[in-house]
């Protein structure tokens, strides 16, 4: 049984026999590094049931505590803060039971909550980007940790595959595209449709300027440019079903289809559904029908159809235009309706989207509410910053936007050239050169973006991030490889060790660290916060460094705490891959 489960144990029994109070809900936590102690009980909350001065409390609990705990072997009051020392013999017990690998993971089963996590669920006119990618690896890094916390997962996508974004693209590759396809062009098919979608962009800015100054106003010229009025037209022709028009669409789509995948494999990431907006919008349409028909929506005079929410504290929403075609709010309550009839005992449904969409994806929650569906309650907006470069660090397409795939051989190539000066590469084949480099530059970038609490906007420096030192991807994992190296050279195998050993201040706090790493996934999961995980490693390895600087491991006469410590650095080794393997990172064996 874990301490923090006894210790509420052995007090609640004491507090039912000297107060007649049934109380368990006590606050147990890591006691802090300038205090003396393990863990710390917060005495406050009692307060109200017992009427008593909380440092006299905190002494009476904490010698019932020590008298009648093996575990405990002194204490101390601080204000209204118990702070309990822990023996040496539970933390060395507790490595014997955890020694397995997956230490930490909650078991899933048939009966296991079911959740969804929707991300990337990018527009197919144009190549994923450095937001794309905080949006993938925030999206996959929360499914793993949702799955270690005991939860199945269905890792999906919404791919926005209409609309008058892919349009503009058409109108132009039938403009000017010459009938070519990426394979003539040797392009990647979102990099070559992307192309097309940028080229749209510089005629209709021409266009536009050319009526104002023929003296329209700029709103009336931007909607009467000839390629935008063009590109409406084919988009009125896709949502009546012109054959010409489909075929065109689905032979680009599909060559964007072929990149993004690239993009993803590139990532190490991948998806287990995936949903169209081709598809969804059209349920969406039947919804809207149904909530016209409930009054819940209403009609304006152009045909328009909206939403009034000035009783949630909002305003009115556009659900359809007067011409009848869709917004990306009729696809989204398409989707989420077409998602819940797919999977109806989904428990959750988590969005990763940019907090740009905060205001849209409240809305959409308020919806669903209003047309009485039950499992609106389970719908959850992971919400994330922006992702800034330094100026001048990188070289984009478009000068504004950094893709993915130009960010990731970036990682690649800076990760080669620091670990060849590093030499970190000498005696590696060129295969296991490329692949040290490849999961060196990816773990740099992935570890970057996803120590940072996903709400705030990150700075994001490729340089930077590839370091061997401070709170790095590359450092954590070559304190994995360190660690492997170690247990090679002494032959190291998996065993029990003696738990009656004496052990030192840095050990206890390692294994102190060990024994959080559940609670440390359960609260990523909770709070949807993969830093959690990141910042929990960075602590574990940081401390095991100091240990290792410091105590000798390998060259001790003692065989029994020669196999302890190689034991304690074997499961820090376990855990540091579990953990990373929660962000999506590999580390390798050397490095």
């Amino acid at each position: 049984m874990k301490i923090n489960s006894v210790l509420k144990s052995e007090l609640s029994k004491y507090l039912k026999l000297k107060y007649n109070l049934d109380y368990n809900d006590f606050e147990i936590q890591q006691t802090r590094k300038d205090f003396e102690g393990d863990l710390t009980i917060v005495i406050f909350p009692l307060l109200k049931y017992i009427k008593q001065n909380p440092v006299n409390l905190g002494k009476e609990l904490g010698t019932f505590i020590l008298n009648n705990s093996v575990h405990v072997t002194g204490f101390n009051v601080i204000q209204g803060f118990l702070n309990l020392t822990i023996s040496s013999f539970y933390y060395l017990e507790f490595l014997n039971n955890c020694l397995h690998d997956d230490y930490g993971f909650t078991r899933i089963n048939k009966n296991s909550s079911l959740y969804l996590v929707e991300y990337s669920s990018p527009n197919t006119n144009k190549p994923l980007h450095l937001g794309h990618i905080r949006n993938i690896l925030l999206g996959y890094s929360m499914s793993k940790i949702l799955e270690a916390s005991g939860k199945r997962v269905n890792k999906t996508q919404i791919i926005n595959d209409r609309g008058i974004h892919i349009c503009k693209s058409i109108v132009a590759w039938l403009k000017y595209g010459d009938n070519k396809s990426p394979t003539d062009s040797n392009e990647k098919g979102d990099f070559f449709v992307g192309k097309y979608y940028i080229l749209f962009d510089k005629i209709y800015k021409k266009e536009v300027s050319e009526l104002i100054k023929s003296g329209l106003a700029k709103k009336e010229a931007e909607q009467n440019s000839s390629i935008f009025l063009e590109a409406k037209e084919l988009l009125k022709k896709w949502e009546a079903g012109d054959k010409e028009v489909i075929n065109i669409w689905k032979l680009m789509n599909g060559w964007v289809y072929e990149g993004f995948n690239k993009t993803y494999n590139d990532l190490g990431v991948d998806f287990d559904s995936l949903y169209y907006e081709s598809e969804t919008y059209l349920i969406g349409k039947e919804i809207i029908k149904h909530g016209l028909e409930k009054q819940i929506f209403y009609k304006k005079n152009d045909g328009s159809v909206w939403i009034d929410l000035s009783d949630q504290g909002l305003d009115e929403k556009l659900l359809l235009r007067s011409d009848g075609t869709s917004v990306y709010m009729t696809q989204d309550l398409g989707t989420a309706y077409k998602r819940y009839k797919d999977n109806p005992e989904m428990k959750g449904l988590i969005y990763t989207v940019g907090n740009e969409q905060d205001y849209h994806f409240n809305v959409l929650f308020k919806i669903l509410k209003k047309l009485g569906f039950k499992w609106a309650e389970n719908l959850f907006h992971l919400s994330y910053g922006m992702v800034d470069l330094p100026s001048g660090k990188m070289k984009s397409r478009e000068g504004t936007v950094v893709d993915a795939d130009e960010l990731i051989l970036e990682m690649t190539n800076n990760a080669s050239k620091l670990s060849k000066e590093l030499g970190k590469l000498d005696g590696l084949s060129s295969n296991d050169k490329k692949v040290l480099n490849e999961t060196i530059g990816l773990g740099a970038l992935k570890y970057y973006i996803l120590k940072v609490d996903p709400k705030k906007r990150i700075l994001f420096d490729p340089n930077d991030s590839i370091d061997f030192n401070g709170n790095t991807g590359p450092f954590i994992q070559y304190t994995y490889a360190r660690i492997q190296s170690l247990l090679t050279k002494s032959n190291y195998k998996k065993s029990k060790i003696n738990n009656q050993l004496e052990i030192n201040d840095k050990e206890k706090q390692l294994l102190k660290l060990l024994t959080i790493f559940p609670e440390i996934i359960k609260s990523a999961a909770d709070n949807l916060n993969p830093a959690l995980i990141a910042n929990y490693t960075y602590e574990l390895v940081k401390n095991f460094n100091s240990y290792y600087q410091t105590t000798t491991i390998l060259k001790i006469n003692d065989e029994e705490l020669k196999g302890f410590r190689l034991t304690l650095s074997y499961k820090v080794a376990s855990i540091i891959k579990s953990s990373m393997k929660l962000l999506g990172i590999n580390v390798p064996e050397k490095m």
